[in-house]
């Protein structure tokens, strides 16, 4: 939370049957979550006013969440004389920002020093949980692997017959599950460090950090700043805070964290369980920390078999991630039989280092969603050799290290988008006798000239894997459409290869 601490009204604000009527809040962002918030306070009686930068006539998505709010009888104004600063002649009580949104943003920074409340769609979903009963949060954090986590996790919690979902930065906005007309019995909740940064006081029954490396460091302006709001993950955490035994700092953040009286540091490993841990024995995902010989034995959740399901990759930190949402769901109280069926029915979402073609002997992986270097890193020691495509928008990272630890395994790479000069240095410092393609096209058909030139450094048994370690924005409007564009010029070649 930005600016003053919370007082007086606000303070009372903790679920949807509170009196949120005359509240003036200024909504900023009128994305998914925005509109979401902009809808369920103007319900309750808030007066609200929503302001975007956006440009409806280019954004169309924007300018119908907008129609249907002026229609419900919200104040909304759109363009980036609106975003410039709080509004002129109207005092806001609260900021309800999406959490894109910088701190720095000078409409955010004019509330803050106005001494203005500013809290996120999630500060605000957990204040509009139902007075009576409401559905616990299971949250999960990290720099990689957030989204894949959680859906197993709700796959679990489903497999135990719980209503529960995922939701949060998973795309389900958070706000949209409290709010839902049929209550959840539990909701798995992914946390962006955005999203983190704007939430105080959240009480998840267990909670998760699953990795922590370099990222979104132009957003939060330091490491140090970028650490502390994934530790806000754990904070007055109930029952479990769930650490990576392979990432020190994620236990770190557990031993830094106020959390209630009784609550636990559980860790997952992908090497064999100690106490109050989850881990492998040979092929078995085991639990050695809610059974009650922990000292002595322990439970088999599943096997790595189930963890790969159909996939034809079975990457390793898919089994950490696997670990991280067993923890959680036994926290939970969730039998063993529904942590192996949870995994066995979960489908992962696509461009995570998804298998979309064979040529030749060469397997062609998708992995898109590899947007930085440490997600990357997980990728490409999931394969003995590789030809590496890289390259897009960096964001401030370094590849340096990416590049040295991968380079035994490089049979070439094939580098495309704004900062693959970058990428390149760092090839020519560690990795000098790989070799590279240099691809500097951005128009559309570039990834057939991609697939061709990988195709031709590979050999029989090798992996072509799209990790490009940076965002997609340079080239394409997001990961997915980029790992879509890989996909298709790889089903074009294995259609012309066997004609």
């Amino acid at each position: 939370m930005s600016g003053a601490p919370v007082g007086g009204r606000l303070d009372g604000l903790t679920n949807a049957s509170a009196d949120w009527s005359g509240l003036r809040v200024l909504v900023a962002g009128l994305g998914v979550s925005g509109f979401a918030a902009a809808d369920a306070l103007h319900e309750r009686g808030a007066v609200v006013v929503g302001v975007d930068g956006g440009d409806p006539a280019v954004n169309t998505a924007l300018g119908e969440r907008a129609r249907i709010l002026d229609i419900l009888g919200v104040d909304v104004r759109l363009g980036p004389e609106h975003v410039a600063g709080m509004p002129q002649g109207w005092d806001a009580d609260l900021v309800v920002t999406s959490p894109g949104w910088r701190p720095d943003q000078p409409l955010l920074a004019e509330a803050a020093a106005r001494g203005v409340p500013v809290w996120g769609e999630v500060e605000l979903a957990w204040r509009m949980r139902q007075a009576v009963g409401p559905a616990p949060w299971l949250t999960v954090t990290g720099t990689n692997g957030k989204t894949t986590t959680v859906e197993m996790l709700a796959s679990m919690l489903r497999a135990a017959g719980l209503r529960a979902t995922a939701a949060g930065n998973v795309g389900t906005p958070i706000l949209e599950a409290v709010l839902h007309p049929e209550p959840y019995d539990v909701i798995a909740v992914e946390l962006s460090s955005f999203q983190l940064h704007w939430s105080d006081s959240l009480a998840p029954h267990a909670s998760a950090c699953l990795n922590l490396a370099p990222d979104h460091l132009d957003w939060h302006g330091s490491m140090e700043a970028y650490r502390l709001a994934k530790g806000k993950v754990y904070a007055n955490t109930k029952v479990a805070c769930v650490y990576n035994v392979q990432d020190p700092v994620t236990e770190q953040l557990v031993m830094d964290a106020e959390v209630q009286e009784g609550c636990r540091a559980i860790g997952f490993t992908l090497g064999t369980p100690g106490l109050s841990m989850v881990g492998l024995v040979d092929d078995v995902l085991a639990d050695r920390a809610f059974v009650e010989e922990r000292r002595t034995s322990a439970a088999e959740l599943a096997t790595l078999a189930d963890v790969q399901g159909s996939s034809a990759v079975l990457a390793t930190h898919n089994v950490a991630n696997a670990l991280a949402a067993a923890a959680l769901a036994r926290a939970y109280g969730v039998p063993p039989v529904a942590v192996r069926d949870g995994l066995r029915a979960f489908r992962p979402e696509p461009h995570r280092i998804a298998q979309v073609g064979e040529v030749d002997g060469v397997r062609f992986v998708d992995d898109s969603k590899a947007t930085n270097p440490h997600a990357a890193a997980a990728s490409l020691h999931s394969f003995e050799k590789v030809v590496w495509v890289a390259g897009g928008l960096l964001k401030g990272a370094d590849v340096d290290d990416l590049v040295k630890d991968a380079a035994s395994r490089l049979r070439g790479v094939v580098l495309i988008g704004a900062d693959r000069e970058q990428i390149a240095q760092a090839l020519a410092r560690h990795a000098p006798d790989v070799p590279v393609v240099d691809v500097p096209s951005t128009d559309t058909g570039v990834m057939d000239v991609v697939v061709t030139r990988a195709a031709e450094l590979a050999e029989p048994g090798d992996v072509v894997l799209l990790a490009p370690a940076a965002a997609s924005m340079d080239m394409f409007p997001n990961y997915g459409a980029r790992g879509d564009a890989f996909a298709a010029a790889v089903a074009r070649r294995a259609g012309s290869a066997g004609e």
